[in-house]
């Protein structure tokens, strides 16, 4: 059974078992110690459940999944998806080169990104990408520039801002007017018509949109789609464009409850009461793009590889003081920052599942030198000591990708899990890698 009111929406590939935490049949605390901590731990099973769920919600239109390397662009993650078919949302050569590393085909990729620089337009260029995901005009002018210097013609589709407020937090919000991504909507058409009169090193392939980020309702995708789907025909008609990238957005379920006795109390699935599952989101879409008679691309992130993912931490002390307690843990905000950058919360859960229901109100910290290093504050979690190792979950997504090496600190190992096969995807930094590129 399901704890916490959850529908079997999305598999997830950690529980207890015996009283030990584990990821798909490996135990975590067996990893910690082959391994040691920080450690990102990503469940294969998870990864390739949610990409195909996903899939076959959309099975009512033409569509490719495009994975945004942004969310994970481990190697092997990457491996994994390039065997379900995917495509690949980019926004940098150096994601491109991962992908093309990974065994994916540049001609299933497009590249998005406000600030391209020509080399990097040049090399996707002659990769061969399926399409620049083009976020201002003057973007355009100069890809047409570039491209006209090589003698290619460079496929574009001109990002729509449709002014939908995606209610999420304000760093990872995109579709509104003062954001500075995509052109404003009573502009796209005059863009597109001056494009195809003055541009002829563009050849205009679709068109795309993409409102923001951990959306829990499926309301702003209607709404975005509604506004735009009709844009989206005439360009059609007047450009003979042949597909409408819709973005990707779909949310995750990052706060859980650990419910005593149940091995199952963490699901990585959307609570009932939330008005968004993968069935509903193709539910609403899929009739509102079926006979569009254009490919529909998607640009899943953190819906496929968010809750497939966890990062494990010793605790190294307790500090007891005056007004708080702090468990201090030897991971930082160097290789999680969510927590110090929008406030993102983490389930904290300990390798070894509570004998009991008590709690402590404490502040797990890192050992970076900011008041921000912090993965939670004031909150009730079972008390664990100093040594034992603990698992921030949901860190698959916008984890290591966003990892640094601030205070000199190396950074994490990776292992991939496959049932009971356990696979080291990054070698821990050692010392010698910080300095490796300086003179």
């Amino acid at each position: 059974m399901l704890s916490g009111g959850y529908k079997p929406c999305a598999m997830h590939g950690f529980s207890y078992k015996n009283g030990a935490l584990h990821c798909e049949n490996v135990e975590l605390s067996a990893l910690a110690a082959d391994y040691g901590t920080p450690l990102y731990v990503y469940s294969g099973g998870t990864i390739l459940d949610h990409f195909t769920r996903l899939d076959a919600a959309l099975a009512g239109v033409d569509h490719e999944l495009a994975f945004a390397v942004k969310a994970n662009s481990n190697l092997s993650v990457l491996r994994l998806l390039v065997t379900q078919g995917a495509g690949f949302d980019i926004v940098s050569a150096g994601e491109l080169f991962r992908v093309i590393k990974a065994g994916g085909d540049p001609a299933h990729c497009t590249f998005a990104g406000v600030g391209k620089t020509r080399a990097e337009i040049v090399y996707a260029l002659e990769q061969g990408i399926y399409s620049f995901n083009v976020e201002s005009e003057e973007e355009l002018r100069y890809l047409n520039q570039v491209a006209g210097e090589l003698e290619m013609v460079a496929p574009a589709a001109v990002r729509v801002n449709p002014n939908v407020d995606a209610k999420t937090h304000k760093y990872i919000s995109t579709g509104k007017s003062e954001n500075k991504f995509g052109v404003d909507f009573e502009k796209i058409e005059d863009l597109y018509a001056r494009a195809a009169a003055e541009l002829p090193h563009i050849r205009l392939r679709g068109v795309q949109m993409h409102i923001g980020s951990q959306l829990t309702s499926v309301a702003p995708f209607i709404e975005a789609v509604e506004r735009v789907r009709p844009l989206v025909m005439r360009l059609k008609q007047r450009h003979g464009i042949e597909f409408w990238s819709i973005g990707g957005g779909i949310g995750i379920v990052y706060q859980g409850s650990l419910e005593s006795g149940d091995p199952a109390w963490w699901q990585g699935c959307l609570p009932e009461d939330l008005p968004l599952t993968i069935a509903q989101y193709g539910a609403e879409l899929v009739p509102r793009l079926k006979d569009l008679g254009l490919r529909i691309l998607v640009e899943p992130g953190r819906y496929i590889v968010g809750n497939a993912g966890v990062l494990l931490t010793r605790c190294l002390y307790e500090k007891k003081g005056a007004a708080k307690t702090f468990k201090i843990v030897d991971a930082g905000m160097n290789d999680l920052i969510r927590p110090a950058l929008y406030e993102g919360h983490h389930e904290i859960v300990p390798l070894q599942q509570p004998v009991t229901d008590a709690t402590v109100a404490v502040d797990v910290v890192g050992p970076i030198c900011e008041s921000g290093d912090f993965f939670c504050q004031n909150r009730e979690l079972p008390d664990f000591q100093p040594g034992e190792v603990v698992a921030l979950m949901s860190a698959g997504a916008y984890g290591f990708t966003m990892a640094s090496n601030y205070n000199s600190r190396p950074m994490p190992a990776e292992v991939l899990v496959e049932g009971d096969t356990t696979t080291l995807v990054r070698k821990r930094q050692t010392l010698e890698d910080l300095i490796a590129g300086e003179l």
